[in-house]
């Protein structure tokens, strides 16, 4: 017999490069492909937690039969605009004008946003966007219904007004809790930006909590001074305030009504839970009730006090005539540093402590007059409406 040697031979290093290799594509090709045809396994309720997809991936069906792959986070910005955006309107100016040739011509124009808390047509938005009483104002809903707006009752002091239209079975959106924002927590932003495209989405985290800022209509003059306001770098335009900041949950957590001349993605919020006891007792009294002090101050705070060898608290710029706190003798020039036994803040201003009290509380206040501390007592009124 012959020896026959083989011609060949195997080389094993090369036969474990070339396994390695398809199996490396193979689990790529499985690893890529997975998410999308997982939810089609029979038996994927009884696969290990370890062996499924990410958490940070779902599949999602669309009207087409179509399986998409988004990320979590996508999922929840698209489910908290399809949740939230029918209930997010625009509000139009009409005014008329008068045309030598056309005659009298009736123009509205985009002027801000609100959103519906109540089917019977209650809707928020800030109190700058419907301030001018001279104007008629409608609501313009995203499915293109127009509502007259049949009253507006306005709390300046916090830049929030409630609107009512008559109507029925209106989509809502449910309020959530500002007191549980975190800084770097995702937020989503809606409106009528530039008072043209409405319910534009923009999306952010929320850049600050507790800010303190000076608001000024487009002509630069000063309007108001609110504190304790969320910051956010969710794109915010003109058009956009009164519009709803919400959570990923879908629920309000502020209403927007700044933006920063000269910067980029620093726009502020109102709390939702500033204005939450507001709403109850709109619902149960049909008004705004609030009680009122009478005056309009700036806030000291504990920086500008050291500078100016002043007491920190609430430096009173005017006071109301016949108002409670001219009735009591405050005056112009007096810092007020303590109402009702709490002192007064950048973080605890006299507008927060104010509104724990009700309509004739009597109420002690500690002020410094020239470097004299004294006190008074003030029987708080009820606002004039506004």
């Amino acid at each position: 017999m012959y020896n026959v040697r083989p011609r060949f031979k195997f080389n094993k290093s090369l036969l474990w490069i070339i396994a390695v290799f398809i199996s490396t594509v193979f689990g790529a090709i499985v690893g890529i492909t997975y998410p999308s045809w997982y939810n089609s396994l029979a038996f994927k309720d009884s696969i290990p937690d370890f062996l499924r997809p990410p958490k940070a991936l779902e599949t999602v069906k669309t009207d087409k039969g179509e399986t998409l792959v988004r990320t979590v986070e996508e999922s929840a910005v698209i489910d908290v605009v399809d949740k939230a955006s029918p209930a997010v309107v625009s509000i139009l100016a009409k005014q008329v004008t008068f045309d030598p040739r056309r005659g009298p011509t009736t123009d509205e124009q985009g002027i801000g946003t609100g959103f519906i808390v109540d089917s019977s047509g209650i809707i928020l938005t800030n109190d700058h966007v419907v301030s001018d009483k001279t104007i008629t104002y409608t609501v313009l809903t995203k499915d293109q219904k127009s509502y007259s707006v049949v009253s507006i009752d306005r709390d300046s002091s916090n830049d929030f007004a409630i609107i009512k239209i008559n109507a029925s079975n209106l989509p809502t959106i449910g309020l959530g809790d500002s007191s549980s924002l975190k800084v770097g927590q995702k937020v989503v932003a809606i409106g009528n930006a530039l008072g043209r495209f409405q319910n534009t989405v923009t999306v952010g985290v929320v850049s600050g909590i507790g800010r303190g800022v000076t608001a000024s209509d487009q002509f630069g003059f000063a309007s108001e001074t609110l504190e304790n306001v969320i910051q956010t770098d969710a794109a915010l335009n003109p058009g956009n305030s009164g519009g709803p900041l919400l959570d990923l949950s879908g629920k309000v957590v502020g209403i927007n009504f700044a933006t920063t001349s000269g910067a980029e993605n620093i726009g502020f919020v109102i709390p939702i839970n500033r204005v939450k006891s507001i709403l109850e007792q709109f619902k149960s009294q049909g008004r705004i009730i609030k009680p009122f002090l009478g005056i309009a101050y700036n806030i000291i705070g504990s920086d500008i006090a050291q500078l100016q060898n002043l007491p920190e608290g609430a430096y009173v710029q005017r006071v109301i005539v016949d108002s409670p706190a001219a009735k009591a003798g405050i005056e112009i020039g007096d810092v007020i540093t303590e109402l009702g036994g709490e002192k007064i803040t950048l973080e605890n201003s006299l507008a927060t402590i104010i509104r724990k009290f009700n309509v004739g509380d009597k109420v002690k206040l500690k002020v410094n007059r020239k470097g004299k501390n004294l006190q008074f007592e003030v029987k708080l009124e009820e606002a004039p409406r506004e």
